[in-house]
């Protein structure tokens, strides 16, 4: 065994995972992938946003086909050693340790290396020292490259090989890394696999897709697999409802005293969906927050997303009244491309907006993209609120913190003069009479409720108004029930939350929740010919 041939990393590192309390067995995916071994020559590439178990899957593959090692302490206990039908043939035994594997993470020598040049090398020299210890009986040229020596281990013993390349495109984030050195590594990548007798399996694993960075002939051996586009392998990487429901069965039998419910995993972690629409789950962050009895965002902030992040606070290709109406809870139309550019190189909207969805941060579904769940909405409103030359929409979001503690205490003269300043902007960034936009102006200027607030728009009919319900994830916390109406008074508005019956939603809604607060009825009644506001908040108890 080397440190890549046929190594016992992968087989620690996953039977590690899978003596983990959390662990979901999805070994089933190697019933997919034994076929494609015996066939040879198959190459696929899954791409899926970060945290999305993609490493998890390929150390299980190596630990599963990896020759010199006994993987049945792992997976005797796991899905494959099961039949999925009482005549099924198939044994996992003729598959498990018969194979050799290549197991590479590019990510371990990306972290450790100062420029591309000593990253490549490093995986060449080392790569070819596990091949000439493995196989000392084989002719290799003095000075033969890596798939020389592949092609002459072939040609003298008609072995092949799985090659297993996670975090293909971790050295592309790199600042080390050029365009050259891309075009170099694609080459490289082509090389190893396309047309070559010694390869039963190519499996790489990213969050870019290989198309986008190379030629129509560079690498087109492989067959991609993108979470908003390709159903095969969906089901493998991230978590379904059926296997949280089991995560959080397990977490409420092992755990004293319980701090998490299965809203609270639902309303901060999904969000996100397979092509056939089946809704998938952060897994590390659900596996986090179980372990550590704690609802938070777990989602740490990336290079990546800064660069993001700076697209938007520059306003490229108008970015940013897209990202106000997100954050407000809408989605927005967009025509998202999977090979999206790397973020250095976002040149229009829908650049933008691709690449948010391939790293993850937004979610794609029917011709729109929307922030999929409070996670991520926190760290959205966190960089709006954070980042001043995000101008009109940051300055909203401070505001919001005045806002509420003016609605909390009834001062509806500062609640008129924040949202004066919201629709008196010289250059508005949105049109304060349309619906949509007028709910994300009203979201804006209360973005601090976010954080002791479940915000809800209870109606989204086109009825000329909007309303919002706050229910305070403190029980002891007064609650809000929000009604905006163009060209009427606040007394009017208060009176359509009354004959709505919204109190009684609200009821419904928090009783489970030993809610001891009052109810905070707020009207805002809103000229468009004056472009006034008039604001009444009225306190009273939960019938």
């Amino acid at each position: 065994m080397g440190d890549y041939l046929n190594t016992s990393q992968a087989l620690t590192l996953y039977g590690n995972e899978a003596k983990k309390p959390y662990f979901v067995d999805k070994t089933d995916m190697l019933r997919i992938l034994v076929p494609l071994v015996e066939q040879g020559s198959n190459h696929i590439c899954i791409t899926r946003p970060r945290r999305f178990g993609k490493s998890v899957m390929a150390a299980m593959i190596g630990a599963f086909f990896s020759r010199g090692m006994d993987s049945s302490g792992v997976f005797d206990s796991l899905k494959i050693a099961q039949k999925v039908k009482e005549n099924e043939s198939f044994n996992y035994h003729d598959y498990m340790n018969k194979y050799n594997v290549i197991y590479i993470s590019f990510l371990n020598e990306a972290n450790e290396s100062t420029s591309y040049e000593e990253f490549i090398t490093s995986v060449k020299e080392i790569l070819q020292e596990d091949l000439h210890e493995a196989y000392p009986d084989v002719r290799f040229r003095k000075k033969g490259t890596v798939v020389q020596d592949l092609n002459r281990i072939h040609e003298q013993t008609k072995e092949r090989f799985i090659l297993i390349f996670d975090e293909w495109d971790c050295i592309f984030h790199k600042a080390y890394t050029t365009d050259e050195d891309r075009r170099s590594f694609i080459n490289w990548l082509a090389a190893m696999t396309k047309d070559k007798a010694y390869v039963a399996l190519s499996y790489m694993t990213g969050v870019l897709p290989i198309a986008k960075y190379s030629s129509g002939s560079t690498i087109n051996n492989f067959q991609e697999y993108t979470m908003a586009t390709d159903d095969i392998f969906s089901e493998y990487f991230g978590f379904t409802e059926s296997e949280v429901d089991e995560l959080f069965a397990k977490y409420e039998a092992i755990t004293p005293k319980l701090n998490i419910t299965r809203t609270d995993l639902k309303l901060w972690y999904d969000g996100y969906h397979t092509p056939s629409s089946e809704r998938m789950y952060n897994p590390r962050s659900v596996i986090e927050a179980l372990t550590r009895n704690c609802i938070r965002s777990y989602w740490t902030a990336t290079g990546t997303y800064g660069e993001i992040a700076t697209y938007i606070a520059n306003d490229r290709a108008d970015i940013k009244k897209d990202v106000a109406l997100m954050v407000s809870g809408e989605a927005v139309p967009a025509s998202v491309e999977e090979f999206a550019a790397t973020a250095m190189q976002l040149t229009t909207r829908n650049e933008i907006l691709s690449a948010m969805v391939v790293y993850g941060f937004l979610n794609y579904e029917d011709k729109k993209v929307h922030i999929p769940n409070k996670e991520l909405m926190e760290e959205f409103a966190k960089t709006i609120r954070e980042r001043e030359n995000l101008g009109y929409i940051n300055r909203l979001a401070v505001e919001s913190d005045r806002m509420l503690q003016a609605t909390l205490t009834g001062d509806t003269k500062t609640m008129e003069e924040i949202l004066a300043f919201a629709h008196g902007t010289e250059t508005p960034l949105l049109d304060y009479n349309n619906e949509t936009e007028l709910t994300a102006i009203v979201n804006l200027v209360y973005l601090a409720a976010r954080d002791s607030y479940f915000v809800e728009r209870e109606d989204k009919a086109g009825r000329g108004y909007v309303d919002f319900i706050f229910y305070p994830i403190r029980p002891g916390d007064d609650g809000l029930i929000l009604e905006l109406k163009a060209d009427a008074t606040p007394e009017e508005a208060i009176r359509q939350i009354k004959d709505k019956g919204y109190m009684l939603k609200f009821k419904g809604k928090m009783a489970s929740k030993q809610y001891t607060g009052k109810i905070l009825l707020v009207g805002i009644g809103y000229s468009k010919k004056s472009k006034d506001h008039h604001c009444k908040v009225e306190k009273v108890q939960l019938p």
